[in-house]
């Protein structure tokens, strides 16, 4: 709640800074028609000839507010041409990025519990450490749940684990094996993740769900569907599971396609699951029918789950508090209650923001 204000409270101030230069700016811009007038009359006055200045008068009275337009859209283009050119750099560097290397010799995994043994990670280019010297388990079944500050190395822990990185020092293990050491596509069969900012592809809801398994047989789906929460989804739309997605089709809400993600997750069945902030975005109602599906997906499989919303991971079987890259705490939540410690201060500023929305609702109402 804190970060809101002191963001509205900055944004106020550079607003205001820009309140007397801005305005004078738009009053010479589109104030100079205006000086045309009494300029007319004094040159008619000089030179007498009343027809030629009334027709460079309209004449300019017409072009002027052509080039203050011009002066506006060439700034909006000087923008938008930065904007380009950073994207355009952020592509040229995906593209200098080495494939990560494929083991040699392969090895099977039999067992899916999921040991960070003294892991170190440093993006390229970057001095600091994302992860710093973190050890933990999950025991294969368990749910553990990440929680901590903005920036501190919980989405980077969890992209390690289907090695979207390899760690720089240490290692990240799967059912005891190294997961350098795994086939990328078995890894990926044995992996399911689910991030904050889902993506549907455009094409069929059917085509959408199946993803996750292209073997899958109707029942299989019918089964996914309903685990997902997603059937009065499915019901209203105008060719249910055949019915398009994207400018042909049709559109859904950040936690429709959250649902529809999590039933191509569930019909994965893989028996390790990431999920990075999976109830983010969403309205209250999608994010109860939301945590009825991550129950459902997470049931029996190894859980490695980021979230801020604290309420969703109290029955976690264990809880890491991450901070700068480092495991700072962990325990369960009411063994980190107990701490009184970062875990707690995070407790009561959640609910805390909690009680600040619903009186902002109420006094809305």
């Amino acid at each position: 709640m804190w970060s809101i204000l002191d963001y509205r409270d900055m944004v106020i101030k550079y607003t205001m800074m820009w309140e007397k230069p801005m305005s004078a700016y738009t009053v010479v811009i589109n104030g100079f028609v205006y000086v045309l007038a009494p300029v007319a009359i004094l040159l008619t006055g000089y030179s007498g000839d009343f027809a030629a200045v009334l027709l460079n008068f309209f004449l300019f009275t017409l072009v002027t507010p052509v080039f203050s337009q011009s002066i506006m859209r060439s700034m909006y283009l000087e923008q938008a041409l930065g904007q380009a050119d950073e994207a355009i750099k952020r592509l040229d560097s995906l593209l200098d990025f080495a494939p990560l290397p494929a083991p040699a010799n392969p090895k099977q995994v039999k067992k899916f519990d999921i040991v960070f043994d003294n892991v170190s990670f440093s993006y390229p280019g970057m001095s600091q450490k994302a992860v710093d010297g973190v050890s933990f388990r999950i025991p294969e079944g368990q749910t553990v749940a990440l929680v901590g500050a903005s920036g501190g190395g919980k989405t980077t822990v969890a992209r390690l684990v289907p090695r979207f990185w390899d760690v720089t020092e240490g290692q990240a293990s799967i059912g005891g094996v190294n997961v350098k050491d795994i086939d990328p596509k078995e890894l990926m069969k044995h992996v399911s993740f689910v991030f904050q900012n889902t993506r549907l592809f455009k094409t069929t809801l059917l085509e959408n769900i199946r993803y996750g398994n292209p073997e899958a047989t109707t029942e299989e789906i019918e089964r996914a569907v309903d685990m997902a929460q997603c059937r009065e989804i499915i019901d209203r739309q105008p060719f249910g599971l055949q019915t398009k997605i994207g400018v042909e089709g049709t559109y859904l809400s950040g936690g429709e396609q959250q649902r529809i993600v999590l039933a191509r997750a569930i019909l994965k069945n893989a028996p390790v699951v990431a999920l990075d902030e999976a109830t983010a975005f969403t309205d209250p109602e999608n994010e109860h029918l939301i945590r009825q599906a991550l129950r459902e997906l997470t049931r029996g499989k190894t859980a490695l789950m980021i979230a801020h919303r604290l309420t969703s991971i109290t029955d976690a079987d264990n809880i890491l508090v991450i901070n700068k890259g480092k495991i700072a705490e962990q325990g369960t939540h009411a063994e980190l209650l107990s701490q009184n410690g970062m875990y707690l201060k995070m407790w009561n500023e959640y609910q805390q923001s909690v009680r600040w929305t619903i009186g902002k609702e109420a006094r809305h109402a």
